[in-house]
């Protein structure tokens, strides 16, 4: 326990030690790789402390902390990259979103489902909760992410200014009233509904009042850390992706699996752990929070930056995306699930991970 301590406080400081050291310098190859190691430690030691800020205010306030952790990365990352990258990232924001959908409510709810099947033959969760969650996820998908392929005002795939804020205004309505929902009037459907879990962190105390702050202060750090790490790395990874020959829609995806990895580990840890209702919590509430937050502050960060932004999916996007939402309702109603809806969920995101490197 106290070497994880050590490195996690290690880490958010060396971060921000390191992008003042890097701050508006031109970097080689060679010191691109330990920096992109340090940004994904940097990424690890944010949302551990999150998880301790999480733990000391209890669930479900604790997947929200969670969530917002990971929104604000996601954020910094694509940010940075339409800063750097102009006109040729107007389509990153829909890239990186879409990515985190598919990966979510695919990739960490298949496994979540998986692995409690595997581990109790069948996974239990609260129907309730989960629908309205994915219902919410489908909705603001919709709103932000197909409407924009068939509006009319502006040519193409595009919002016009009014018609973004609009989409902006709705989304945070939308998740400001699942979250009211979600922590006061009705967070006993977001509630684990299996007793007797085992996870270790369930059982852990609960951490000190000096201890969540000095966890919070050092996730200030680590996120300004990432978000200024990721600005001198992002030349790296553009070239990285051209040069293996993969879409540019590529660099959106490893953004989303860059941000996504630490909270699809504490999704793991929860579901070995029986606790499923968590896990799916995770995957959801982080989807969610990629389309109700990252949209409207991507949407305010156009306008101020003036830079172009495209939103509306291709055909095949599209399908994928109403597939999942159609397999995912099927897998929630009934409230608990095999290993074949584990599965299903899972080949849904193979499907998008083959077809985002290969369209």
């Amino acid at each position: 326990m106290l070497d994880k301590i050590r490195w996690t406080v290690i880490v958010p400081l060396l971060a921000v030690v390191m992008l003042a050291a890097v701050w508006g310098r031109e970097l080689s190859l060679l010191a691109d790789i330990p920096i992109f190691a340090l940004l994904l430690a940097a990424v690890l030691a944010a949302v551990h402390h999150a998880e301790v800020v999480a733990h000391r205010v209890g669930e479900p306030f604790g997947a929200l902390v969670l969530a917002i952790a990971v929104t604000v990365i996601e954020v910094g990352l694509i940010l940075t990259l339409m800063v750097s990258a102009g006109d040729k990232a107007a389509p990153l924001a829909r890239d990186t979103v879409f990515a985190a959908v598919m990966i979510t409510c695919n990739g960490i709810f298949g496994m979540a489902l998986l692995v409690g099947a595997l581990r109790r033959r069948v996974a239990v969760f609260n129907a309730e909760g989960t629908g309205a969650a994915l219902a919410t996820v489908a909705t603001l998908a919709t709103l932000s992410l197909v409407l924009p392929t068939f509006t009319t005002s502006e040519p193409g795939p595009h919002f016009s200014p009014a018609q973004l804020a609009f989409a902006a205004v709705a989304s945070l309505v939308l998740y400001g009233c699942f979250i009211a929902m979600q922590t006061v009037r009705h967070k006993e459907d977001f509630l684990p509904v299996e007793p007797g879990t085992d996870d270790e962190d369930e059982h852990a105390e609960r951490p000190s009042a000096r201890r969540a702050w000095t966890s919070g202060g050092l996730l200030i750090a680590a996120l300004v850390g990432v978000v200024g790490l990721a600005k001198a790395v992002s030349p790296a990874i553009e070239s990285g992706v051209d040069a293996a020959g993969l879409p540019r829609s590529a660099v959106g995806v490893v953004i989303a699996l860059l941000v996504l990895l630490p909270e699809a580990l504490a999704a793991l840890r929860a579901a070995r752990g029986g606790r499923v209702q968590v896990s799916l919590n995770l995957a959801l509430g982080s989807a969610m929070a990629s389309i109700g937050l990252t949209i409207p502050a991507i949407a305010v960060a156009s306008i101020w930056l003036d830079t172009p932004l495209l939103l509306g999916l291709g055909a095949t996007e599209m399908v994928l995306l109403a597939i999942t939402v159609v397999v995912g309702m099927l897998t929630v109603v009934p409230g608990r699930a095999t290993l074949l809806q584990g599965t299903v969920h899972l080949s849904l995101f193979a499907a998008f991970g083959f077809l985002a490197v290969a369209p």
